[in-house]
């Protein structure tokens, strides 16, 4: 490399060879982190991330203080991004509205004024419209800024500075929470009462060993803004503050009012923090359209100032307690709340901090400000009595000092040489002190008020010197100050009561899904290409239906509209679709590939409607297979559940359902072999490949069907009458399982299909 020669455009030095993966996975890393440090997650210390901490110190340079006037948000958001957030304006402008909503901050930062969006989810107007200025809570959080509390860094461009943290006299951290996801992280902090945080602070100065469980006594769960009830057991909530993880149920609060005559209707005054009223309102409404909710007849919102939802039930005797708890099941009346209290903690490290460590580090950095607002005080007070013992000078030779004055033409070097008595001389800031003093000052010079002053400082320097060296003394001054927030912030000022009730759910059965859809008769269709409908009432299975152009019928069965189906694939799985959920049948219906994740290249093997309890066979193509119970069939999700393990050579093909007292497994082969043997002999299982049931040279498995030994084995024919073989004819097929069976009687189906 040393003898390459250096191009135009092209910087000189040293070319490393480099993995992409490398390469890549440090860039990445790099991104990360700083997201991690610089975006997503807040500071332990101050509770706030960089973009809410830059737009307060923008604010208090504006001077835009809690009892000032108004300023245009867009100023504020034009400063934070010209000198410190050099991001997009509507991130940070998005920022400064979140921190002035009341509904999600439980102690706004920020005052608006003008359209700052509201609880429905309605935006706010854009920046140049609103206006803003700080709080008395951010005031708390700024105070002792001016004082060299925490250190500043240089912004982005290096021709500002700006503050790492700060000072923070308010529990921000919890009072306000945070949410945030970084790169393999997140954070998820709700927020409490700051009263109760300061009464947890004073213990914790009191005690710093104390366990999780007393910190509980103070700060039992959170407060949200806008109130609820938080249902969560004790034992959870205290595990979740002992580990910083877990969560919380919170559910809406509501009255029941009386109508007369036997009717009521349900008020619901406050719900869940951080869920929007309107996309709350048109839930609650499609669960009455869909008839998913039939014992609720309306919804209406009559919201003012209060939030007021009003929930009409469908008849006065229906139980206000379960129809609600039918909708905390299905809507956002009832949310979990996570908590995930993973923070940067002083040394600007991620972790997950549990209840008590998170309080003590907040204690911490109140410590290391009020020690460094000393020092910065005790600076200050030496600056200032170097200044009176020169004032004191200079009042003691008050004549000396005006001669030099009028007389050198570089008065500071002849008065800094001179001796004032005792071998007492000026030093440079005491001269300069003396110098830029005005005439007006010089007469009004008193020596006892120039003593009594420098009296007073030094007893202040002594005071804070000690407060230096002494811890207790320091937990002293720390409690006061938590105290004085406490009074500010705490349940008797104003909006400083807990809002979130803290209660036990009540014990009530919540109806089922099933249970609240209107119990209808149906007749399910579905197509060779699966094409899948619901006609009304009980229709006759051998009536004409039509189908699309090219297609042909399939499954066709009587059911009911609270039924669940299940199909099953050629790939082994189950799928489960509900029989109210299925399209009607005035049209021909949709693809049932529309309803479930079935792959293109997969086929359906059979579509019943289920029975709760019931079993049934399941069997490949290779004559494999098991009893399954079908509830163990049910799926949650579209994606179905694997029952039967398959490959490309032996798909499922047969699904057979046992009815009751059937005691034997009738098998026929594509060889025309008919096998029976015992039930007993198949493995019972909820998943697996299944055992042998028939053994073949050539071909697989054709058909198979339970049946009662004792009443014989019977199918279809072909003319529609029905062939019975008697038990003791049917003897000479009886055998054990995995048998090759013997060639099927005369008259069996040429398809060897039992139906």
């Amino acid at each position: 490399m040393d003898n390459e020669k250096e191009t135009p455009g092209r910087p000189s030095g040293i070319i490393e060879d480099e993995t992409l993966i490398r390469a890549l996975g440090r860039r990445y890393l790099t991104y990360a982190l700083s997201t991690i440090m610089h975006r997503a997650l807040p500071d332990v210390r101050d509770g706030l991330k960089p973009v809410h901490r830059r737009l307060l110190y923008a604010m208090q340079v504006l001077r835009m203080p809690a009892d000032g006037p108004f300023k245009k948000s867009a100023r504020v958001v034009g400063d934070v991004v010209g000198k410190y957030h050099p991001h997009g304006e509507q991130s940070v402008y998005d920022a400064l509205v979140r921190m002035a909503q009341d509904f999600s901050a439980r102690y706004p930062l920020i005052d608006g004024q003008g359209n700052f969006g509201n609880i429905d989810g309605d935006n706010p107007a854009a920046m140049r419209y609103t206006e803003c200025r700080l709080t008395r809570t951010s005031a708390a959080l700024l105070r002792g800024l001016d004082d060299d509390a925490v250190d500043f860094s240089p912004n982005y461009d290096g021709q500002e500075t700006e503050p790492d943290v700060l000072p923070s006299a308010f529990p921000n951290l919890l009072a306000n929470g945070a949410n945030g996801i970084a790169v393999g992280m997140a954070t998820s902090i709700p927020p409490h009462n700051a009263g109760e945080l300061c009464d947890a602070l004073l213990h914790l100065l009191k005690h710093p060993n104390a366990t999780v469980e007393k910190l509980v006594e103070f700060v039992p769960a959170p407060d949200f803004p806008t109130g609820a009830i938080l249902v969560e057991p004790a034992s959870s909530i205290l595990d979740a503050y002992r580990t910083g993880r877990g969560g919380f149920r919170l559910r809406s609060k509501w009255e029941k009012e009386d109508l007369g005559r036997g009717r009521y209707q349900i008020v619901v005054t406050e719900i869940p923090y951080q869920v929007q009223k309107m996309k709350l309102v048109e839930r609650i409404a499609s669960l009455i359209t869909e008839k998913k909710l039939p014992i609720l007849a309306d919804v209406n919102d009559e919201s003012a100032e209060d939030l007021r939802l009003v929930l009409e039930p469908r008849s006065g005797n229906v139980d206000p307690a379960v129809l609600m708890e039918a909708l905390f099941r299905q809507t956002d009346l009832e949310v979990r709340i996570p908590l995930n209290l993973n923070v940067l903690d002083a040394k600007r490290t991620p972790r997950v901090m549990p209840l008590g460590e998170a309080l003590q580090a907040f204690l911490d950095h109140r410590r290391e400000v009020l020690l460094r607002r000393s020092r910065h005080r005790i600076g200050k007070i030496d600056t200032r009595a170097e200044t009176l013992d020169g004032y004191i000078i200079a009042y003691l030779n008050l004549d000396r000092v005006i001669e030099i004055i009028r007389e050198e033409d570089e008065p500071k070097p002849v008065m800094m040489a001179e001796d004032w008595g005792g071998g007492a001389r000026l030093t440079d800031n005491q001269a300069e002190a003396i110098l830029n003093m005005r005439l007006r000052s010089l007469r009004k010079l008193e020596e006892m008020e120039l003593r009594k002053e420098r009296a007073a400082l030094a007893e202040e320097r002594d005071g804070l010197a000690a407060l230096l060296e002494d811890e207790a003394a320091q937990s002293k001054t720390l409690a006061a100050e938590i105290r004085e927030t406490r009074k500010t912030f705490g349940v008797d000022s104003p909006g400083g009561a807990r809002r979130t009730q803290i209660a036990e759910a009540p014990k009530v059965e919540a109806p089922s899904l099933e249970s609240m859809i209107d119990k209808e008769p149906i007749t399910v269709i579905c197509s060779e290409n699966g094409w899948i409908r619901a006609m009304k009432g009980h229709v006759a299975l051998d009536s004409e239906i039509k189908y699309k152009d090219g297609d042909s019928p399939r499954f066709i069965f009587h059911a009911q509209t609270t039924d669940r189906l299940l199909l099953m694939a050629t790939n082994g799985r189950f799928y489960t679709l509900g029989a109210d959920k299925l399209p009607g049948g005035r049209s021909m219906g949709e693809p049932v590939r529309l309803l479930i994740d079935l792959p293109n290249e997969e086929r359906m093997v059979a579509l019943f409607p289920h029975i709760p309890g019931s079993k049934g066979i399941v069997a490949t193509a290779a004559g494999r297979g098991f009893v399954l119970p079908e509830d163990d069939a049910l799926a949650q999700t579209r994606t179905g559940k694997q029952v039967l393990v398959t490959d490309p050579l032996a798909p499922a093909a047969i699904y057979a359902r046992i009815e009751e007292d059937n005691d034997s497994v009738a098998v026929v082969g594509q060889n025309r072999k008919l096998l029976v043997f015992p039930i007993e002999e198949l493995p019972e299982m909820s998943r697996g490949k299944g055992v042998l049931l028939q053994r073949y040279k050539d071909g697989g498995l054709s058909d198979l069907r339970s049946l009662k030994w004792d009443s014989g084995l019977q199918w279809s024919m072909s003319n529609g009458n029905t062939r019975s073989v008697p038990p003791e004819e049917l003897a000479q097929w009886r055998g054990k399982r995995a048998g090759a069976g013997a060639m099927a009687p005369r008259g069996f189906p040429k398809d060897n299909r039992f139906e």
